[in-house]
């Protein structure tokens, strides 16, 4: 297990609940759990994988720990330095301060960015907002982050609209790192964007923690980008964490149904090379009345009666510490990892 001092990021019990309606002409007020009591630690220098199809809360989780969502209840500490800040109870000047150490990569490469904007005022305007260097230094700051993503000089004059999917998510990344920050929450940064370009946003992000000694909460729905770039990986479903594991141990021998289909999802690379699926029935259940016992169970092959009366605790392996799961049936199963 990591020493405590060396988690920058530490989640206990947090829960963010909506306020919504539900029905047609008589509609009633309903409570969306979007994240539901998940606790997990990010280490000071690696990448966390969180992993689960649309509708499990991973967007949420990496949008309280910046406060973009005020947490309905738990807390978020960020172990900075010398100094600890709980980011759900921190007030405005914390905010600040908390923010200057930690930037979000956003999915969709153009909606976040403005498009009123030049490249160059996109990528200058935290400096701006910290008050970090004169005109001149926030200028050849944006230069020199330019060229760290691989982009000309010359690009820092034009518009979003301007520049393909891929570059645009270089901007993005470029402003992210203009402030130098600690931790960087990726959401999604590449699920918008082509195979190929896909590869090459990832092996940036992946140079850059290197040069920067970034920490990464990097957010996607495929286990396959997850792989290549995650040191540990976390499977959420509907606002719960299933499993949380080292990745060379998780995809070789997962613990969880739901992360068993996942990696089944993943394509064999080869020409006519076919792989036996795990094909999960249904959708993913309704956060406003989500299911009893084990939220999975309606989708789980293995599930038996005490699944559909009884939640799961989380609980850690005896034969790892650093790996857990909140299953039944863990210690009886025997899945099929990634082929």
């Amino acid at each position: 297990m990591a020493e405590e001092k060396n988690k920058i990021l530490e989640v206990k019990n947090l829960c963010k609940y909506f306020a919504g309606t539900k029905g047609g002409v008589s509609e009633k007020k309903v409570i969306v759990r979007a994240v539901d009591g998940v606790t997990f630690h990010v280490n000071q220098g690696e990448t966390l994988g969180l992993v689960g199809e649309s509708g499990s809360g991973k967007t949420t989780v990496g949008r309280c720990i910046n406060r973009l969502y005020t947490p309905t209840s738990g807390s978020i500490r960020f172990n900075l330095d010398h100094k600890s800040y709980d980011i759900a109870a921190a007030d405005a000047k914390e905010l600040k301060e908390i923010r200057r150490n930690i930037q979000m990569i956003f999915q969709d490469p153009y909606s976040s960015l403005n498009p009123r904007m030049t490249i160059g005022d996109i990528i200058r305007e935290p400096l701006i907002i910290h008050g970090i260097g004169t005109v001149a230094e926030q200028k050849t700051r944006v230069d020199e982050l330019l060229a760290k993503v691989g982009l000309a000089e010359i690009q820092s004059n034009r518009f979003p609209h301007q520049l393909s999917g891929g570059q645009r998510q270089r901007i993005g990344v470029a402003r992210a790192l203009a402030i130098s920050p600690r931790l960087v929450i990726c959401d999604e940064p590449v699920s918008a964007l082509d195979v190929s370009i896909q590869a090459q946003v990832l092996n940036l992000l992946s140079d850059l923690q290197k040069e920067f000694t970034l920490t990464l909460l990097f957010i996607a729905h495929d286990m396959s980008v997850v792989e290549y770039i995650s040191n540990r990986v976390m499977v959420m479903y509907l606002g719960k964490i299933c499993e949380v594991a080292p990745s060379s141990v998780i995809y070789q021998k997962p613990r969880h149904p739901y992360t068993e289909a996942l990696l089944s999802a993943i394509p064999k690379p080869g020409v006519g090379v076919s792989k036996e699926r795990i094909i999960l029935e249904g959708n993913i259940p309704d956060p406003a009345s989500p299911p009893p016992g084990c939220t999975f169970h309606t989708r789980c092959r293995y599930a038996i009666p005490i699944c559909r009366t009884e939640a799961p605790a989380i609980e850690t392996l005896p034969d790892n510490p650093d790996a857990s799961v909140a299953c039944h049936r863990y210690k009886e199963l025997t899945l099929r990892g990634f082929e």
